[in-house]
């Protein structure tokens, strides 16, 4: 029998040249500890932006208003997972950690150090980094 895909949103709130990455707080199941992008699960019946926007609110207290998907990435463990990245660069609010228990820090990266703390993640964040820095000028 094979493990349930999990499919998800990720975001890059992109501002000034720096995207905003947050890090996992010690006790989460996946990845605890490390950097990764904003983001989570597909509800039953969500669509992809109905997630984008709810997870956003939930985590930073932003509602996107421009984003662009850069594409998807997938891997096997712990389970196998799907995550539809997107770059937002434009939203109305302040982002700031609203749920401290699922990220103990925010911080807004260069796309080298951004690369050096999502390269645990997945190889593919390095390229769509370059994708998500970009449209911002778009």
């Amino acid at each position: 029998m094979s493990a349930r895909l999990h499919e998800c949103v990720g975001a890059l709130l992109v501002r000034d040249g720096r995207v905003l990455l947050g890090r996992r707080t010690a006790d989460r199941e996946f990845l605890a500890g490390a950097w990764d992008v904003l983001g989570g699960h597909i509800e039953d019946g969500e669509s992809e932006l109905d997630t984008l926007a709810r997870e956003l609110d939930e985590e930073v207290g932003v509602t996107p208003t421009h984003w662009r998907r850069l594409g998807t990435i997938e891997g096997e463990r712990p389970a196998p997972w799907r995550l539809h990245l997107y770059a937002v660069a434009q939203w109305r609010g302040e982002p700031r950690n609203r749920q401290p228990d699922e990220h103990e820090e925010l911080r807004w990266c260069a796309r080298d150090e951004a690369v050096a703390c999502l390269g645990a993640a997945h190889p593919a964040f390095a390229r769509l980094l370059g994708e998500a820095l970009a449209a911002e000028a778009d």
